[in-house]
């Protein structure tokens, strides 16, 4: 990566703009664009006095001494204040109407339901405090949760968060093998898991996993275990016990710790990596006020609302946006355990008529997958209950955001397409719904405080319109610190790669009305000829065919060119592959974008190879494309049987 010098070029041409509904923006939290454009200079001109104006909106214990420390690459925030995450998100509002508003709603795969008040969950989250407590859980221990999407994740969040123990959340289909690597490098005391949980009919078995995982764990001293499926699982004496039974024996006064500003409130592993697993390190008070902040702006929340992001709790969305954002925010939460597409493909489309949901945030893969199974399954339903809808994960092309706007928002509802990242612990760039314009593709401008620009590899920042290197310039209070036990690999992942800012690892163009446009990982560049495409604008290009339902795009190394370029594409239904097709796609793609990005070699296949969050892996596709064969780590995808697949497709 460090090697490259060159920028990458810009090919993708988008001209539709969608103001905000005057009525949207008549009730909006943030009113107008020059409202918001005040903000934003405020934030911008003052920066360390914005944040001290916004961090009034949380519980303080003790108000900081410092807003910002900052020795580059390390920053502190709010430095001798002392607050905690669990009381801004559960203690604060018992003393107001909202003790007795919903704060979870959940709904499990097989379809039971359960609703938790503000008061219960903090009922049920002092509980397990006092469990862990009992457990030897004390301040700065390390707590492994590996659960389906249940309530008693966020419950066991909560309650870590509420003694000052580190949680880190391992997504609920990982394998022994991830959960060894991830327990033994945090270090973790206390594993709490589950019999199992459901995905599309089938029970994911959590416990069996647990116990290969144990027999190599050292620092792991108990284990305690949530009954969701009722299957038989083994129990070892004096180490494993039961979440109901161990919940009966204590009571439901704990008070929340008086943590510093900077206590470690998580350390999350990213997903993809290779070798030694990469903890990324959030702390408190910076963490909790832009995930508040963000969730306030971004998804305009009324206290009325039904929110749900369909995220799991396993990544970084579900820690900001299903838990600590919305609830910090005093939100009803919904939750669903189990697939979109279980038993039908209208699950998500049900739940949403069934509650009567006003925002919904999911990913760009997703909604490709909704297109793909056709829009007669939500056609079938009412979604007039929706408001606004959002999206997270990766950048949506232009034509799945269309999709999203006129078959489930019925061109009424605001668009908020968010970029960030687990680094950067909350939402980065974003629209604000009641103020600013979208355009299908563009994740917009940074939000208040954030200094975001593209520049070329020597720090220099290139024109509009021109691709570079996406980078933060100021640091901003839910940053990364630093990778859990590895200080150097995050000084030279994310601050070295170009002097004096974060490196965010992708591409990007602003073009002239500030509008930023993610290009995707630099990664996956392609080097054709001498110049550098973004596979995401390629990718687009050919979403937009009406035959495409979803694409990724990798190199292949060429003699002549340097690399070609391979697409694997997924069909809309009625569609059937034939070299036809391959030529006519082949030819769209030139058309939209030019010759150069016109792919050398089109896979078709029923399926793409994704992680559990949803995120095609290109990096297993670069290597069937290049070898035909896998080589790297495989721990975070979701359906093997994907790769063998394509491996047999084609040639």
């Amino acid at each position: 990566m460090s090697s490259v010098t060159s920028n990458i070029e810009s090919v993708l041409n988008e001209e539709r703009v969608f103001p905000p509904p005057e009525d949207f923006s008549r009730n909006a939290g943030i009113k107008s664009e020059e409202e918001y454009e005040r903000l934003r200079a405020e934030a911008h001109d003052s920066p360390e006095t914005f944040w001290a104006r916004m961090a009034e909106e949380i519980h303080w214990f003790k108000k900081w001494d410092t807003v910002l420390e900052w020795n580059l690459p390390h920053a502190k925030w709010f430095v001798g204040g002392k607050t905690n995450i669990s009381y801004n998100c559960l203690d604060r509002h018992l003393p107001t109407w909202r003790r007795n508003k919903a704060a979870i709603i959940w709904e499990g795969e097989p379809g039971e339901q359960r609703t938790l008040t503000y008061q219960q969950l903090h009922t049920e989250v002092c509980r397990f405090a006092n469990v862990l407590k009992r457990a030897g859980i004390e301040r700065g221990d390390r707590v492994a949760l590996y659960l389906p999407l249940i309530p008693e994740l966020a419950i066991a969040m909560l309650a870590c968060a509420r003694l000052g123990a580190t949680h880190s959340v391992i997504f609920g289909g990982f394998s022994s093998t991830a959960l060894i690597d991830r327990i033994n490098d945090a270090g973790c005391k206390l594993v709490v898991t589950a019999d199992g949980g459901w995905r599309r009919g089938s029970e994911v078995k959590l416990k069996a996993a647990v116990d290969e995982a144990l027999k190599q764990t050292p620092t792991v001293k108990g284990c305690i275990v949530v009954r969701r499926t009722g299957a038989r699982v083994s129990m070892q004496m004096g180490r494993d016990y039961w979440w109901h039974e161990l919940m009966e024996t204590v009571d439901s006064n704990c008070a929340a710790e008086e943590l510093d500003s900077e206590h470690p409130l998580y350390i999350l592993y990213t997903s993809g990596t290779t070798g030694k697993p990469k903890g990324i390190l959030h702390t408190t008070a910076g963490y909790l006020l832009q995930c508040h902040l963000t969730c306030k702006w971004v998804f305009d929340l009324k206290d009325e609302d039904i929110y749900w992001c369909t995220a799991d709790i396993g990544w970084v969305t579900g820690h900001s946006y299903v838990v600590y954002g919305p609830l910090s925010n005093g939100t009803t939460v919904l939750m669903y355990e189990g697939a979109p597409n279980y038993p039908e493909p209208d699950r998500f489309w049900q739940i949403i008529e069934r509650h009567r949901v006003n925002i919904f945030y999911t990913a760009p893969t997703a909604i490709r997958a909704f297109i793909k199974w056709g829009e007669h399954w939500p056609l079938k339903h009412d979604l007039s209950s929706l408001r606004l809808l959002g999206t997270v994960g990766e950048p949506i092309n232009p034509e799945a955001w269309m999709w999203y706007r006129e078959i489930i928002g019925k061109a009424r509802c605001p668009i908020v397409d968010t970029w960030w990242q687990t680094e950067t612990g909350a939402i980065m760039i974003s629209p604000v719904p009641g103020a600013t314009p979208t355009k299908p593709g563009s994740a917009t401008k940074p939000l208040p405080g954030i200094e975001v620009d593209v520049m070329t590899r020597s720090g220099k920042t290139v024109g509009p319109n021109e691709g570079g290197y996406l980078v933060i310039k100021r640091p901003w209070p839910s940053m990364v610190r630093t990778i859990w036990g590895d200080d150097e690999r995050y000084r030279k992942q994310y601050w070295s790669e170009i002097e004096g800012v974060y490196f965010a690892g992708d591409g990007a163009r602003c073009d002239k009305d500030g509008y930023f446009w993610i290009m995707g990982r630099v990664d996956d560049v392609i080097n054709v000829s001498g110049h550098r495409l973004g596979t995401a604008e390629v990718e687009s290009a050919l979403v937009s065919h009406e035959a495409v339902a979803e694409s990724a795009v990798v190199a292949r190394p060429d003699e002549l060119k340097g690399s070609a370029i391979v697409a694997f594409v997924t069909l809309e239904g009625t569609h059937k592959a034939s070299d036809d097709l391959k030529e006519e796609l082949r030819r769209h793609v030139a058309k939209e974008i030019g010759a150069l990005a016109r792919p050398d070699e089109i896979r078709f296949t029923d399926q793409l190879p994704k992680t559990r969050s949803g995120k095609i892996m290109r990096r297993l596709l670069r290597e069937i494309a290049t070898s035909g064969s896998i080589a790297g780590d495989v721990t975070t995808l979701e359906d093997f049987s994907v790769l063998e697949k394509l491996r047999t497709e084609e040639e």
